[in-house]
């Protein structure tokens, strides 16, 4: 390894079939690495780990509540970013599937994204690089 990476993000989701299915219409390569059930703080619960070898999103069942929506300025995450090769082909399989976008995001000459809420609230930011540049990609001033 050749640095710190991130390796995986735990959400917290009413139904993990739910966003399973929703995960893995938007990200085809993906899987389930693992699953199970357990005891969280008195309240059985299903977990699962979708994702790919070195990664994966942790989806625990069992959420109560609301998600902060990525409006407001109240503390929490607002979104995750995951790199796709096409959003166009990603938006397709989602819409396909009954899951609308939200709103496109910034298009720049080494990037272009697009948001979509699945059906917990949460936000998920689908991302294509236009470019290998990775000074390009990250041209913040030009997003």
């Amino acid at each position: 390894m050749n640095g710190t990476i991130l390796e995986h993000i735990n959400i917290t989701v009413r139904d993990v079939d739910r966003s399973t299915r929703f995960l893995l219409v938007a990200l085809p390569d993906w899987r389930v690495r693992g699953e199970g059930r357990m005891d969280w703080f008195g309240k059985p619960i299903t977990w699962r780990h979708v994702g790919g070898e070195g990664f994966y999103v942790a989806l625990q069942g069992g959420g109560e509540g609301d998600v902060t929506d990525w409006r407001s300025h109240r503390l929490g995450p607002k979104h995750v970013g995951l790199v796709v090769p096409s959003v166009d082909a990603a938006v397709a399989r989602l819409a396909a599937a009954g899951y609308p976008l939200d709103h496109w995001g910034g298009t720049s000459a080494g990037r272009r994204s697009v948001y979509v809420i699945d059906p917990d609230s949460v936000q998920f930011e689908f991302v294509e690089y236009l470019s290998d540049d990775i000074g390009v990609r990250n041209a913040y001033d030009a997003a």
